[in-house]
C-alpha cells in the first residue's frame, strides 16, 4: 500500500518499509560524497566531505576546481541532483528507479560535460559485502514519498541539534550528514587529545578512523534506520568512552545503553510518539552529553554557555 503523505514534523519513518529505497540512495550519495572527498583539502576529523541540511534535501560546499568552484545538492522536493558551476553551467539528474551504476556514470558525464574530471575510488566506504558503484546493479530503488519522509526527519533533527550547539562554546562541530556512515551528526570536544582510535569500518582504512577520533569527544547524531541498532533512532556516545559513563540515569522515556553498539539509543519512534518531541530530544542530547562530561571530568564552566543564553539572544 502507498504510504500516506509525508508529516512535516516528525514522520513516520520504518526503514522496513523503505530499506531498498534507503540502501540505493547510500550509495548514491557516496558516489556524490566521494566526488567531494577528491577535490577538497582535509579538514579536521572529515569535515570537508560532510553534506548539510538545505530547506530542499542535503547538499555539499562549494568544491574549489580549477579557478572556480561547483556544488552538488540533492533536491528531495523536484526529486534531482542539481550539479551547478560558479561558471553559469548546470547539470539535472532526475531521482528515480535506476541502479547505482547508472547513477554512478550519469553523474561522471555529466560532470564531463561540465569540464570537470574527476577520479574516484569506486568501492563504498564503511558497507559490508559492498559491490563497487560501476558493478552494482542490485540496488536500483527509489520511492520519493519515503525520501521526502527521510528528508523532514533530518530537517526536525537538524533543528534540535542546532539548538544543542548553540549551548556550547567549546570545539564543537556543524549539524552535518556523514555519507559513509548515512547518519546526520554533532560532536562536541573537550580540547583534549585521544588515544588512537582502534576500530575500522568496512572498507576504511585504521588511519580514517583516527583521523576522525584524534581527539576527546561526546557525540549524537540520527540513524534513519541502516545503524547498529537496526531502526530509527538517536545515538550519543563518548571516545574514549569513560568510567561509569553507561551507568549514567536519563530522563528521557524509552532512552537506553546498548551494549553491542556501546552507545545511548533512543528509538525515533519515542521521539516522535512523545508529547513534546522536541524537548524528549533536547533532554536526551544533554543528558548523555552530561554524562559523558562528566565522567571524563571536562572543564564544562569553560565550554559551556550560561542555561537560555542562546534562547534569550535569540529573541532580542
Amino acid at each position: 500500500m502507498r504510504p500516506q503523505p509525508a508529516n512535516p514534523q516528525w514522520p513516520e519513518l520504518n526503514w522496513q518499509d523503505w530499506h531498498a529505497t534507503g540502501d540505493t540512495l547510500h550509495r548514491w550519495m557516496q558516489v556524490v560524497g566521494k566526488v567531494q572527498l577528491a577535490l577538497t583539502p582535509l579538514v579536521n576529523h572529515w569535515w570537508n566531505v560532510t553534506f548539510h541540511v538545505t530547506a530542499r534535501g542535503l547538499t555539499t560546499l562549494p568544491i574549489p576546481y580549477r579557478a572556480g568552484a561547483f556544488e552538488m545538492a540533492f533536491d528531495f522536493v523536484d526529486h534531482a541532483l542539481l550539479i551547478e558551476s560558479s561558471a553559469g553551467g548546470r547539470e539535472r539528474i532526475a531521482l528515480q528507479p535506476m541502479s547505482v551504476a547508472a547513477f554512478y556514470a550519469e553523474v561522471m558525464a555529466r560532470l564531463k560535460r561540465l569540464d570537470i574530471d574527476v577520479h574516484i575510488w569506486t568501492m563504498p566506504c564503511e558497507i559490508a559485502d559492498a559491490v563497487r558503484f560501476e558493478d552494482d546493479h542490485g540496488h536500483a530503488s527509489y520511492d520519493r514519498h519515503y525520501v521526502q519522509r527521510f528528508w523532514h526527519a533530518l530537517l526536525q533533527t537538524h533543528r534540535i541539534f542546532n539548538g544543542f550547539r548553540a549551548q556550547f562554546m567549546g570545539k564543537v562541530s556543524p549539524v552535518h550528514f556523514f555519507w559513509g556512515s548515512f547518519d546526520l551528526a554533532i560532536t562536541r570536544f573537550s580540547g583534549r587529545p585521544a588515544p588512537p582510535h582502534p576500530g575500522v569500518a568496512p572498507n576504511t582504512a585504521n588511519w580514517v578512523m583516527r583521523e576522525a577520533y584524534s581527539h576527546e569527544v561526546s557525540s549524537c547524531g540520527f540513524w534513519p534506520g541502516n545503524g547498529g541498532y537496526g531502526r530509527a533512532a538517536f545515538y550519543s556516545y563518548a571516545y574514549p568512552e569513560p568510567s561509569g559513563f553507561a551507568a549514567a540515569r536519563l530522563r528521557t522515556s524509552g532512552a537506553f545503553y546498548d551494549q553491542q553498539v556501546s552507545e545511548y539509543v533512543l528509538p525515533y519512534d519515542a521521539v516522535r510518539t512523545a508529547a513534546d518531541p522536541d524537548s524528549a530530544l533536547m533532554e536526551f542530547l544533554e543528558d548523555t552529553y552530561a554524562a559523558a562530561a562528566d565522567a571524563a571530568g571536562w572543564d564544562r564552566h569553560a565550554l559551556e554557555r550560561m542555561p537560555g543564553h542562546s534562547e534569550r539572544h535569540a529573541s532580542a
